[in-house]
């Protein structure tokens, strides 16, 4: 069984590994079985992409060279703590049975 992830959606991180380290973004999309987040304007790859059909009614995607975000293991990123914006651990605590997350430079709850 894996463990939790304590970096979730809309996340403020710091990225501190990889040619992306020291920039900061928002995760914009979590996934806790590959461990992975992928976090706004960082980690940039570029994909081939086919262009889709113009017959739909929204329109169709242009084809070509594209730029979106890859993944980034969680181990390398480090949560921003909202009350001073500095990288902090992040310690879970259960109270009155739910779970909170914590930060463990200043004890303030994040969530």
């Amino acid at each position: 069984m894996t463990r939790a992830m304590r970096i979730r959606k809309d996340d403020h991180v710091v990225v501190t590994r990889g040619k992306d380290r020291g920039k900061t973004g928002r995760v914009i999309r979590a996934e806790p079985k590959r461990r992975r987040v992928y976090v706004e304007n960082l980690n940039l790859v570029k994909r081939h992409q086919r262009p889709t059909s113009v017959k739909d009614t929204r329109g169709g995607e242009a084809g070509g060279i594209i730029e979106k975000e890859g993944p980034i293991d969680v181990s390398n990123v480090m949560l921003l703590d909202p009350s001073d914006n500095k990288p902090t651990k992040i310690a879970v605590k259960r109270e009155s049975g739910k779970r909170e997350r914590f930060s463990r430079r200043t004890g303030n709850s994040i969530d």
